[in-house]
């Protein structure tokens, strides 16, 4: 099952659990310090909510459409690639407390979009969402990948 990810930057975790576990009715899947995602299942939707205080609270972080495989990510690469539209392959990253693989493209106002899916839980080092530096030589859009085309580097 395909579903729409949308990523909010939150100012107090445990505040916008309550709020958003009431506004969906559901309780959420994955709580960790300073993280939580929320499954609907209807509609199909995975809401995640990364507390910032240093980003305006409910601003957009990121958006994603989770798929079901790893074969689903490289299928949307091509497509996107076919489209012209350049895209940054990230392959067994350790982000969000899951193991994912996954492919990035921009929308037109600059706004990060990802194409994921989650192969496995994992433990993250406290504070930190990312297994890689965004800006570092470790980072899957740091321009070292050759699947990454014309595309201001950055990740999520």
């Amino acid at each position: 099952m395909s579903r729409v990810q949308l990523a909010l930057n939150v100012a107090n975790i445990d505040e916008a659990i309550d709020f958003y576990s009431k506004l969906l009715d559901t309780a959420p899947a994955k709580v960790r310090p300073g993280y939580a995602n929320f499954a609907v299942a209807n509609p199909p939707l995975k809401l995640v909510l990364i507390e910032d205080p240093a980003q305006v609270p409910g601003s957009l972080n990121h958006l994603g459409i989770e798929v079901d495989s790893t074969e689903e990510v490289a299928f949307a690469q091509g497509r996107l690639a076919r489209a012209d539209l350049a895209t940054r392959v990230e392959e067994q990253v350790a982000c969000c407390y899951a193991v994912q693989d996954k492919v990035w493209v921009d929308g037109p106002g600059g706004e990060p979009w990802e194409i994921y899916t989650v192969l496995a839980d994992t433990e993250m080092p406290a504070g930190e969402l990312r297994a890689v530096d965004p800006g570092g030589a470790d980072c899957c859009a740091n321009g070292s990948d050759p699947a990454v085309v014309g595309q201001e580097q950055r990740c999520c």
